[in-house]
């Protein structure tokens, strides 16, 4: 193994940070979250930090791709990279000047399609091609504002997205990923711990809506490569188990909020503060407990997406779906259950 790819996390990092400390005047001048009735935050406090998250992941992948082996004359990796910056473009002006939600959702559904259609792999082989992009454009839009919905804690969106980041970046180390979606966890994994100091409760600096959009349509990516990859035509004794492991914490605390929404009647597309992480800190859960115990599943979960590659049969892969939807549906459970009333 070269050098270059153990260089891909800490120059991310050393890029987010120094980012962040020359745009922080700047994002407190123009991009001031106020607090208001939805909010987490008791004071003003500026937003945008993603700029920098997605600027240094950008920056690093770029400048280590051909260090790394990775060939530059396909197309996937540039469309994912315009939709990337499609996306944090949005995000930015929303910070600033929130737009309007239908194109807002326009604009996102042109950056999944075009990452969808150029993505290698299959999900589903044996099912026709223009279903499963179908279902997959549906999916990778969902997780794009998903991850989106939940920024709305300090440290929130990287006690998600580390754990399962390290995991995918060591599985390519490992020669269990491919050299480019290996390199683009790196490159993601270090633009957030250079901005975790930051962000650390309570937060000096948000993320915005400029970083967790294309963070959002990154980790889609990822998923979509590591479950597009050999063994599918099996099963779930692939990729494809680990892919849905990884994710299932933001993915049930996402949903389940959106259909208990819906079924009061409430219009969905409005801000709130029901999401499971934001009802723990209501019923006694201080910050770093939520963030910790969010991280802490999320570590479990990237070992049960391990042990199902590692040990590729049925009964595994069933008894670890089957252990992280117990462990997500234990925290939900958690969170929403009073501190006096469980104790």
């Amino acid at each position: 193994m070269t050098l270059a790819p153990l260089l891909t996390v800490p120059l991310a990092a050393l890029l987010s940070a120094g980012l962040i400390v020359l745009l922080k005047p700047l994002l407190q001048r123009y991009a001031l979250a106020r607090p208001n009735a939805r909010s987490s935050h008791r004071v003003p406090t500026p937003q945008g930090g993603g700029i920098a998250i997605i600027a240094a992941a950008l920056i690093t992948a770029v400048v280590l791709a051909v260090p790394t082996g990775i060939a530059l004359g396909g197309v996937e990796l540039p469309v994912l990279a315009l939709s990337v910056i499609a996306l944090a473009v949005v995000g930015a002006v929303d910070d600033i000047r929130p737009l309007p939600a239908s194109l807002r959702l326009v604009i996102q559904a042109g950056a999944v399609a075009a990452v969808v259609l150029t993505v290698e792999g299959r999900l589903l082989p044996d099912a026709p091609l223009w279903l499963e992009r179908a279902f997959a454009i549906l999916a990778g839009l969902w997780f794009v504002n998903l991850v989106n919905f939940m920024d709305g804690l300090d440290w929130m969106t990287l006690a998600e997205f580390v754990p399962a980041t390290a995991f995918l970046f060591a599985l390519g180390l490992a020669g269990r990923y491919a050299p480019e979606p290996t390199l683009v966890a790196g490159a993601l994994l270090g633009g957030l711990l250079g901005f975790a100091p930051f962000n650390r409760p309570v937060a000096r600096l948000f993320m915005g809506d400029v970083g967790s959009l294309p963070i959002g349509l990154i980790v889609a990516w990822l998923l979509f490569r590591l479950a597009g990859q050999g063994g599918l035509q099996e099963g779930l004794e692939g990729g494809l188990a680990a892919a849905l492991i990884l994710p299932l914490y933001p993915i049930a605390d996402a949903t389940l909020t959106l259909l208990w929404r819906l079924r009061r009647g409430e219009a969905v597309w409005q801000a709130h503060r029901s999401h499971y992480y934001q009802v723990a800190t209501v019923n006694g859960f201080s910050v770093r407990e939520t963030v910790g115990s969010v991280f802490a599943l999320q570590v479990a979960l990237a070992a049960l997406a391990g042990v199902t590659l590692l040990w590729p049969s049925r009964a595994v892969t069933l008894v670890c779906l089957v252990l992280a939807a117990g462990l997500v549906g234990w925290l939900l459970h958690r969170f929403a259950t009073p501190r006096a009333a469980s104790a």
